[in-house]
């Protein structure tokens, strides 16, 4: 009996020498992964849900931060469009992410692609970023991407499952809780590249701090908004900055005066005028 095409391509990735490659550069973050998915399984069941919800929870949604961040506002009792809207706001950084993946990705089908968005996390795209930081579509990169993808997979969901079943057995003096933080903490300074990443994550974490007293835990929706706006108006303050054109004044580096084609006098640099 003959594999289908299917089986043989994804035989094909996973023999790949990028797919191993994938894996490698996921071990080093494997331990944090697995303490912050363990610490979420255990907050699901602490947070009332039911097996059977706690489970579906993390297989189908796949998102930490936003699992983390609904918890709280499902143990309260929070209005449904107050949850809803958290979690959209948690998420939209994959927005941004599934734009820049698209520079590699866009030639697969659909049914890839849209495969490939449920299994990318900001873990692999760090790690992926840095092993193509040239947006070109390569044919080792999708076998890389899925030996990632899959590794991270495991690495929470295995222990997000242990958390859901094992939550009555998991003291809290563990401090696992403070695991995931140092596990967000990692990916976070990993990601902070440009001027103006580093304002909005400090405006956030300062806006964050300033609006904890809000109840339902919308210091969090505070916290993303300041950040949002504080990164773009620091990146257009950047791009005027560079596109701004360079004034050269009388004192800065004398030259010589040459007539334009109005006949005012022009400055000229110091080495067109060696050239002249």
């Amino acid at each position: 009996m003959k594999d289908s095409p299917l089986v043989l391509r994804a035989q094909g990735i996973v023999r790949d020498p990028a797919f191993r490659l994938g894996v490698q550069d996921m071990l080093g973050t494997s331990i944090g992964i697995a303490a912050w998915g363990l610490v979420t399984g255990v907050a699901m069941i602490k947070a009332g849900l039911s097996l059977p919800l706690a489970l579906a929870l993390g297989l189908l949604v796949y998102a930490g931060s936003a699992q983390l961040a609904v918890l709280p506002l499902m143990a309260v009792g929070a209005p449904l469009w107050v949850i809803f809207f958290t979690a959209i706001c948690v998420n939209l950084r994959f927005v941004i992410l599934s734009s820049m993946w698209r520079s590699y990705f866009a030639h697969l089908r659909l049914r890839h692609r849209m495969t490939i968005g449920y299994f990318s996390g900001d873990v692999i795209f760090v790690g992926f970023m840095k092993r193509y930081p040239d947006a070109t579509p390569r044919p080792e990169q999708v076998p890389y991407f899925w030996g990632a993808a899959i590794s991270n997979w495991l690495a929470w969901q295995i222990p997000s499952t242990l958390g859901i079943l094992l939550a009555n057995q998991v003291p809290l003096s563990w401090g696992l809780g403070f695991a995931g933080v140092l596990a967000l903490l990692g990916v976070l300074l990993s990601m902070l590249k440009d001027q103006a990443s580093w304002v909005a994550a400090g405006v956030a974490c300062t806006a964050a701090v300033a609006a904890f007293a809000l109840p339902l835990k919308l210091n969090i929706l505070v916290a993303i908004a300041a950040a949002v706006a504080a990164g773009l108006l620091a990146e257009s303050l950047s791009r005027q900055l560079r596109s701004r054109p360079e004034v050269l004044s009388a004192g800065a580096r004398p030259g010589l005066a040459a007539p334009d084609a109005a006949g005012n006098p022009v400055l000229m640099r110091e080495e067109n005028k060696e050239r002249l």
